[in-house]
């Protein structure tokens, strides 16, 4: 997280506003992206929208929402993209990209549960 907002939770973060650049690392050391955080909407305890710029992505939108069951609950992640024009003409980059998002939200996804438990 941007040093400005860490500590902060998602319902203290002014909504429209670049909140600061989030470095991707892989093995959590080596950075390989970064994400220009902005939060445009947000249902607290429920739902946020982000709309960022990525050093790789020309736009990138993030809904999550947070669905109550009667044990548990279920999270859904929405993602659309655009990737940069330069790495966008590479034959087979989109196809590349869907692949490495896809394994970094099963892998948060995987922490989810490890912080709050097994899924339902």
């Amino acid at each position: 997280m941007p040093a400005s907002v860490r500590g902060m939770g998602i319902d203290d973060v002014p909504l429209g506003e670049r909140l600061g650049r989030s470095w991707i690392l892989l093995f959590g050391v080596i950075p390989v992206d970064y994400d220009d955080l902005c939060l445009v909407e947000r249902d607290p305890g429920r739902r946020f929208l982000e709309r960022s710029k990525l050093l790789t992505m020309a736009s990138w939108e993030h809904e999550r929402e947070v669905r109550p069951l009667e044990k548990g609950c279920e999270v859904t992640d929405r993602l659309a993209f655009r990737l940069r024009r330069g790495l966008g003409a590479v034959p087979g980059s989109t196809r590349i990209a869907r692949g490495i998002i896809a394994w970094l939200f099963r892998h948060r996804h995987r922490r989810i549960v490890t912080w709050f438990g097994a899924p339902v």
